[in-house]
């Protein structure tokens, strides 16, 4: 997945797909568009990402046929200036993918039409897929019965004490030890713990000869208690935001309308090199051996050898230290 905001984002209103939907575009470029089509919204789609998933073609390879892809009409980098609902603002670049041909005033018109969208304004993945429709507020969890207002001998907690006396008749509990123990037993309840869960932990185990079954069972509710219910938190909904500006953006340089003018998905400086880097194409210099220039050997560079043993001892010298062939292991 892309990094926030550059995700692949489907432009919308798209013809279904069909055999001929790039077949205006080279084979190269038309099996890079085919594989662009097929990612999932939020992908990532800088080439140096899809040249390490694509089967067959390199970084070089896959920049030049996304900018042939924008040029065709099918991308578009778009900065969307942000105004959040707590009043920050910010930039946030999307990659817009469309399997349908655009024109340029086509994709124009798209960028403007952007201006006054609501979206997100969290910098989760998510952001790149934004104007899905609103998700229903979750309803609460109900809170657990409280017979609180209800009468003492009718409680649940009251209940479940009076029980023990049936289930084991050493824990004769009287009224008394019941109305003194509902608060203890309505805690447990309030823990999740069941009537069963009560009579298990008051009887279990119990000695021969119960002297004291009100003492006793106050003890064991006291001391078996059931650890509280971890709280859900709920996660915080993202805070709304309008867009408030959007510019189309450099595919390449990631300059944008504010600075420079956008033509085809690209700036001038960068339409220039993706030209030349055709040309190059075309005679055959950006083949799979070319090596440019600047990592090549320059012809009349001359290369000292170093005799690395030597020079190492003659440092060692110049420290004032042994040589290493004296030191003791």
């Amino acid at each position: 997945m892309a990094n926030p905001g550059y995700g692949k984002r489907p432009a919308g209103d798209e013809d279904p797909h069909a055999d001929p939907d790039f077949a205006h575009l080279s084979p190269r470029e038309a099996e890079v568009a085919v594989f662009v089509d097929h990612l999932g919204d939020g992908q990532a789609m800088g080439h140096k990402v899809l040249a390490a998933e694509h089967p067959r073609y390199g970084q070089q390879a896959i920049r030049t046929s996304l900018n042939r892809i924008s040029e065709a009409g099918h991308l578009r980098w778009i900065r969307e200036h942000l105004t959040v609902e707590d009043n920050t603002m910010r930039w946030v670049t999307r990659t817009y993918w469309s399997r349908t041909r655009r024109s340029p005033q086509w994709w124009a018109e798209f960028a403007r039409r952007r201006g006054g969208r609501i979206v997100p304004g969290d910098l989760r993945p998510g952001l790149a897929r934004t104007d899905e429709p609103e998700l229903p507020e979750p309803e609460p969890e109900p809170e657990p019965c409280s017979d609180a207002g209800a009468d003492p001998e009718a409680r649940t907690s009251y209940l479940a004490l009076a029980a023990i006396r049936e289930a084991e008749p050493r824990m004769r509990l009287s009224e008394a030890d019941c109305r003194s123990l509902a608060a203890l037993a309505e805690e447990w309840l309030t823990r999740g713990a069941t009537p069963q869960d009560i009579t298990r932990a008051v009887t279990d185990g119990l000695p021969a000869t119960v002297n004291n079954p009100g003492g006793l069972a106050r003890n064991r509710l006291e001391n078996r208690m059931p650890p509280k219910k971890a709280k859900i938190r709920q996660k915080a909904a993202p805070r709304r935001a309008r867009v408030t500006r959007a510019v189309m953006a450099c595919m390449d340089c990631d300059a944008d309308e504010r600075t420079v003018e956008i033509k085809d998905g690209m700036c001038p400086d960068c339409h220039a090199e993706f030209k030349a880097a055709e040309a190059a194409e075309a005679a055959g210099l950006l083949d799979v051996g070319y090596v440019p220039d600047t990592f090549l050997a320059a012809p009349d560079a001359v290369y000292e050898i170093v005799d690395v043993p030597r020079r190492a001892a003659e440092v060692r010298a110049a420290a004032g230290l042994r040589p290493r062939a004296e030191q003791v292991p």
